[in-house]
């Protein structure tokens, strides 16, 4: 994966607003690829019960985050109490392929580095 951001993918598991092919595609491409991530059953979950964790994710300017609209990405946490910083990178599963999402967060499997 392109540079050493932490990335934060939601699977949106309860409103069901991403495509079910996209998540699942780009889930099996992100633990395919060499990189580290941390995966959320649910953003909007984890707002409604002004989850600590949010804090954590909020705390971190070079976050990348992997959910749906990035106006909702920001509300979200801005509902649990924590302003994302505008340098956190929000990708859209809502309107992007997972090959588009795969290639703008630069993930490379295994095979591909050689390894």
């Amino acid at each position: 994966m392109s540079g050493d951001k932490r990335l934060l993918y939601c699977h949106c598991a309860y409103a069901k607003v991403v495509p079910a092919r996209v998540k699942h595609e780009l889930l099996e491409q992100l633990g395919d690829s060499d990189g580290d991530f941390e995966a959320v059953p649910d953003l909007c979950e984890m707002s409604a019960r002004k989850d600590p964790a949010l804090a954590d994710y909020a705390g971190d300017p070079e976050l990348r985050i992997v959910a749906c609209y990035p106006r909702s990405v920001r509300w979200l946490f801005h509902a649990a109490g924590h302003e994302l910083p505008q340098e956190v990178e929000l990708h859209n599963m809502r309107e992007s392929s997972a090959a588009e999402l795969s290639q703008a967060l630069g993930l490379m499997t295994d095979r591909e580095s050689g390894a």
